[in-house]
Order: structure tokens, then C-alpha cells, then sequence
């Protein structure tokens, strides 16, 4: 288990739901009101991992992820984003710069233990080259499968990619279904990851 989670978020009411959480099942964790204050103390902190809100003041989750990203390696921390419900256009746009997995608001206890539990081995996991048997499985997708997965990744609902391919909402299900299990992935989080580190969107 992962020992310090370090939340940053500057709604208080928040940071303490999430320490108490977090405390209870045995993680240390420290929280930092504002995503500046981490920074000027950021050269102490290795590992661990990093929950942050993407809507705060001053320096947002996505600035934040930038200047982690810029910063060269001084952290080691995984970074996992809290978002609003359906922004998957933020969420991907946070796993391009580095984030390793994202919450969608509102989350359950269990979710936010899965997440925390499995970031740092997900980091270490999502970094090099696409396996063969990954790229393998992306080749087995249909043209419409492959379709609906680049819908889901970017963003769109399964009405919207209906539409855009003049099909039905309950076949885009369908087609989404077969996409997840031919990629072997259990989540949006693990589907927007393989698309960026296959190339299918740009990293």
C-alpha cells in the first residue's frame, strides 16, 4: 500500500473528508490548500501520490501537472485528478501531461481507494513502449469499434457518437462493450491511457 497521499484542494470541507478517508485505511496523508503551496515544497516529497482537484484558484490541476512535468523528475509522486462528472476532455488532457488516473465527482469510498491503491503501479506500468500483445489487440478492433473508443477518449457521449455514425445509442453500447473487453480494459481511465500511449490520441 501506498504510505502518504498528498491532497490538494482548496475546498476545506474536502481536504478533510478525503484525510479522514484516507487516514482510516492507514494512508499518511498531508494536505495543501492551494496547488503553490505543494510547489515551494514539492523537492521534499518522493513517491507517494499526488490527488488533486482540477477547479481550484490561482494554479489548476492542469498548471499543476505542467509545472510537475517541467520540473524534471523532482517528484516521483503518481498524480491522480479529481474532475467534474463527464469531463473526459479534461481527464485525457490531464493523462497527456502525466496524471496516471482520475476521479470523477461524485466518487464513492470505494473508487477513491481502487484509485489511490493502484496509482503508483499503474504509473510505473504506463511508461514505455505499447506492449506487442496491447498493439495486437488494438489491431483486432473493427473500423466502428475503433470509431466509438476514439468518441469515448475524446469526450463524446454514446448519443454523440450515435449521431455522428447515424447508429443507434444502444449499438454504440454494444460496439463499446466489445472495444473494452477486445483491449482487456475495465474503464475509461485504462481505455484513455492505452489511446494515448498507442498513438490513437496524441500524447
Amino acid at each position: 500500500m501506498t504510505s502518504e497521499v498528498f491532497v490538494i484542494d482548496d475546498d476545506l470541507a474536502m481536504r478533510d473528508s478525503l484525510t479522514f478517508l484516507l487516514e482510516t485505511a492507514g494512508y499518511a496523508v498531508r494536505t495543501f490548500e492551494c496547488a503553490q503551496k505543494f510547489l515551494d515544497e514539492m523537492p521534499r516529497h518522493a513517491g507517494g501520490v499526488i490527488l488533486t482537484d482540477i477547479c481550484m484558484p490561482g494554479i489548476d490541476g492542469i498548471e499543476l501537472l505542467r509545472r510537475l512535468k517541467a520540473a524534471d523528475g523532482k517528484t516521483e509522486s503518481a498524480v491522480v485528478v479529481i474532475t467534474g462528472h463527464g469531463d473526459i476532455s479534461i481527464a485525457v488532457e490531464a493523462m497527456k501531461l502525466g496524471a496516471v488516473d482520475f476521479l470523477e465527482k461524485p466518487f464513492d469510498d470505494d473508487r477513491l481507494f481502487s484509485v489511490i491503491k493502484s496509482a503508483a503501479i499503474t504509473d510505473s506500468k504506463s511508461k514505455g513502449a505499447l506492449s506487442p500483445e496491447a498493439a495486437s489487440r488494438i489491431q483486432s478492433l473493427s473500423q466502428r469499434e475503433r470509431q466509438v473508443m476514439l468518441g469515448l477518449v475524446t469526450g463524446l457521449s454514446n448519443k454523440m457518437i450515435a449521431e455522428n455514425f447515424d447508429i443507434s445509442p444502444r449499438t454504440v453500447e454494444v460496439y463499446r462493450a466489445n472495444a473494452m473487453a477486445k483491449l482487456q480494459v475495465n474503464n475509461i481511465s485504462e481505455l484513455i491511457r492505452l489511446a494515448i500511449r498507442s498513438g490513437m490520441i496524441e500524447g
